[in-house]
């Protein structure tokens, strides 16, 4: 979910000397770049025309978007970077939206891909498995944008940064996966407010893969990355590391609020009832998905 804004200022401990926000590909880790990626995440919202101003305007890069269906992600670049940032889940902040994060997203299934995709996939290890819509929507832009990407490469080998929030950052853990399979050097994976992405076994496989190159910032009040924890079909999600908590509040209630829907569902009522339930008991930490508060935290320091 993102926030509408006019031109906003980074924290002054994340911009160059040029006033741009800044990529420090020499500082692993560094809140310089993870402000930076922030920026470009919330960026991926913005259609073509706005977005290319915006990213030049912004964090001056050079970019252009790949968008099939409903996954958009932007290639923002210049001398010394790639940056891939993908957009989180369309009109997330209307009440429909979030309950399709909440039904669609978070009662998903866990499965094994098929085809090219799914080959790739597979050298996660026997028993890895992925969320099927998640694995869907990489699947619909990933030619696109891999081919894009290594055009940049074949002109010069540069840093190449993933990064998106909610949707977005799970689809740029996917992203780096897929990169890796086509040999590209995957130099950091940062995302924000972003979902669980497979099972345990999955999660192994990505963090022996990127061992200290995945920033996974949350907000402890966010809901978004307690999903799909939700689903009362598919219960084996896990998350990868590394996570960077946010805040000083975490989300409360969690386990009472999962016990109800339990009993719900043993009743028998449909799973849009649950799902109200769901919004009922969320709706006032949706805020802390936001990119702004994301963005606000990282500048705070907290």
């Amino acid at each position: 979910m993102s926030t509408s804004r006019a031109t906003r200022p980074m924290h002054p401990e994340s911009r160059a000397d040029d006033g741009l926000p800044r990529l420090r590909a020499d500082g692993e880790g560094s809140v310089e770049s993870a402000s930076s990626l922030c920026e470009a995440s919330e960026l991926a919202y913005l259609a073509e025309g706005p977005g290319k101003a915006a990213f030049e305007d912004r964090l001056g890069l050079d970019a252009r978007l790949v968008s099939v269906g409903n996954t958009q992600v932007w290639l923002g670049v210049d001398a010394s970077n790639i940056v891939v940032a993908f957009r989180g889940t369309e009109s997330p902040e209307s009440l429909d939206g979030l309950k399709d994060i909440l039904l669609t997203d978070a009662m998903n299934l866990l499965v094994v891909p098929e085809g090219r995709l799914g080959h790739d996939l597979a050298s996660a290890g026997v028993g890895a498995r992925f969320h099927k819509g998640f694995v869907d929507a990489i699947a619909a832009v990933w030619d696109p944008l891999s081919a894009a990407i290594e055009q940049e490469i074949a002109k010069s080998e540069r840093p190449v940064w993933l990064t998106g929030h909610s949707l977005g950052g799970a689809l740029a853990l996917f992203a780096g996966w897929l990169l890796k399979r086509r040999f590209v050097n995957v130099h950091e994976i940062v995302t924000f407010g972003a979902p669980m992405i497979g099972n345990r076994l999955a999660c192994e496989a990505f963090n022996r893969e990127f061992a200290g190159r995945i920033r996974r910032y949350v907000n402890g009040r966010d809901p978004v990355p307690k999903l799909p924890s939700f689903s009362l079909v598919a219960n084996e999600f896990a998350h990868v590391e590394s996570e960077r908590l946010l805040g000083r509040e975490p989300m409360t209630g969690l386990a009472d609020m999962l016990g109800g829907l339990a009993s719900t569902a043993a009743s028998g009522l449909l799973a849009g009832t649950i799902v109200d339930e769901v919004w009922k008991s969320v709706t006032d930490q949706v805020a802390a998905h936001y990119l702004g508060r994301y963005r606000d935290l990282l500048g705070s320091g907290r």
